[in-house]
């Protein structure tokens, strides 16, 4: 099953889509992507901030390792994948960890292909 919505979360706005498959008892997300807009994602290092507060993740132990995504940097931690589309713009990718192995989210995302 696939979902689109839109949602807003610190000033910054997510337009996503959700791929999920129905379970025993209800259904499982596999893979999402989140293009996210917001004025405070001006450098991969604020998306990465942003994205630690968001998931509450603890930076210090957030351990990510950088890809290319087209002429653009990106980082992954093996169940994400994000990376700055512009200033202002994003994208996250986000997968079932116990569904897909660590190259997923970076595959998923080397992927996509972005429109000006």
């Amino acid at each position: 099953m696939v979902s689109d919505f839109a949602t807003e979360w610190e000033d910054v706005r997510f337009a996503t889509r959700v791929w999920e498959r129905q379970v025993e008892g209800g259904y499982r997300v596999d893979v999402r992507v989140h293009v996210l807009r917001g004025g405070r994602l001006a450098t991969l290092a604020d998306l990465r901030d942003f994205l630690a507060e968001y998931h509450e993740h603890d930076p210090a132990d957030w351990t990510l390792t950088g890809f290319r995504q087209g002429d653009r940097e990106g980082l992954s931690d093996g169940a994400e994948a994000f990376w700055l589309v512009e200033p202002g713009v994003a994208v996250d990718v986000l997968v079932d960890p116990e569904r897909f192995d660590a190259d997923a989210p970076r595959v998923i995302a080397q992927s996509l292909v972005t429109l000006s």
